[in-house]
């Protein structure tokens, strides 16, 4: 039984890297309009522990990646360690984002659907989504 339990796990992890995360938001809208999908945006901060443990926890675990499998998953970084803004700065100020981390489901003209303040587990995060893909 142990013997069938490792081959599970090694799929799981790489399945876990299946997802293709998208890093800049005119990149998503590209890729949202070819596929006919909405996008997940993550809009996060390197000093925000929330953001690192959705990163860590949330998005890795099964019912997140199958949940995502129906986007385009964006994950835009717009703070440095120091609080430095990055090349993605202007998208807290495009959709009001005051706090971190600000999930997002958008069309793909970046009009939002839906939004969620602050961090989600696993399977809050995935009812999140799948609740959201139903508006396509």
């Amino acid at each position: 039984m142990k013997l069938l339990v490792i081959p599970f796990l090694i799929a799981g992890s790489l399945m876990a890297q299946d997802v293709k995360w998208e890093t800049s938001l005119p990149a998503a809208q590209k890729r949202a309009k070819a596929e006919h999908k909405l996008i997940f945006m993550d809009v996060w901060t390197e000093w925000c522990g929330w953001c690192i443990k959705l990163q860590k926890d949330t998005f890795p675990s099964a019912a997140a990646q199958a949940a995502l499998a129906k986007y385009v998953p964006l994950s835009v970084k717009t703070q440095t360690r120091d609080g430095k803004p990055t090349e993605n700065a202007a998208i807290e100020s495009l959709y009001k984002v005051d706090g971190f981390p600000a999930l997002f489901i958008l069309d793909a003209d970046g009009k939002v659907v839906s939004q969620q303040p602050g961090y989600l587990p696993p399977a809050e995060f995935s009812a999140w989504l799948n609740e959201g893909a139903k508006r396509k």
